[in-house]
């Protein structure tokens, strides 16, 4: 290896075969998110074989497939929680495959998990501002109160009226019904104003009328942003979804727009179980 290559490893970067272009637009096409032939393996387990997936910016793209597919796990490679055993990732014209996780969110890589991660004793308000703090670099600033961050505050209140949390705004954390703390944590997550959200089945758990208003709030979101999400509700899927992609045991199964996949024999045979168009 050369000390150019050292280099480039220390950086995080990668030129060469393999890498995107310098501007980040294969095809002319601006990318958010790549990945190229990712893995993940646990001795003889492969959670992840060869995964290659590219999302363009502004992408409403969907993962889908069985318990046990490799979903998670594939969104833990994304923002650096794992390291792959092969493959790489890259954020727009980065490659990001050897940065940590909050290095990943400084890039704008931001996500919600399968299980809520809020802080159960401040209010919906409070969490927010905390939130925008550390992006700002505030949060580091111990003798300031929170009272004290009136741009934050502004910020933060502005944010929970387009996530329709403005009226929850003093209330705890804990006190939320389950649909608002899902939609608390997606407010967390876009304080961080991130170029790409990773959203681990953000209905898990919801009623029905709840889950489509959390959705409806996705969909809302700045075109500017790229959204990957989880999710086993294949209504919500067919219905906000523009590309979806099919993890099976680990390997990609297909990838198309819903139509493509509903039609799609081998999906509905290992997955949806039913004819084109239904939902599971």
């Amino acid at each position: 290896m050369t000390e150019r290559d050292r280099e480039r490893d220390r950086s995080g970067a990668r030129e060469g075969p393999g890498a995107p272009p310098a501007d980040g637009k294969p095809g002319g096409i601006p990318i958010a998110l790549r990945t190229e032939g990712l893995c993940k393996r646990w001795g003889g387990v492969s959670a992840n074989d060869h995964v290659s997936l590219t999302l363009p910016v502004g992408a409403r793209h969907a993962l889908i497939g069985p318990n046990g597919a490799g979903k998670t796990t594939l969104v833990n490679l994304l923002t650096g929680f794992y390291a792959p055993s092969a493959g790489r990732v890259w954020l727009g014209d980065a490659d990001v495959t050897r940065l940590a996780m909050h290095e990943r969110v400084k890039r704008g890589l931001a996500r919600t998990f399968q299980i809520n991660t809020l802080f159960a004793g401040l209010t919906v308000l409070e969490s927010v501002v905390l939130a925008i703090c550390e992006r700002t670099g505030l949060a580091s600033t111990w003798y300031r109160t929170v009272a004290s961050c009136t741009a934050q505050i502004r910020e933060a209140q502005d944010l929970l009226e387009r996530l329709r949390l403005g009226e929850a705004a003093n209330t705890l954390t804990r006190n939320l019904p389950y649909g608002k703390q899902r939609l608390l944590e997606i407010a967390l997550a876009l304080a961080m104003r991130p170029k790409v959200l990773l959203l681990d089945e953000p209905a898990s758990g919801i009623p029905a009328g709840e889950s489509t208003e959390v959705f409806g709030v996705i969909a809302a979101l700045p075109g500017d942003v790229t959204v990957l999400f989880i999710e086993h509700d294949m209504e919500l899927v067919f219905r906000f979804a523009q590309r979806i992609a099919v993890l099976v045991d680990g390997r990609l199964l297909t990838e198309g727009t819903p139509a493509e996949v509903a039609a799609d024999q081998r999906v509905r045979d290992v997955y949806l179980g039913e004819p084109a168009g239904g939902s599971r």
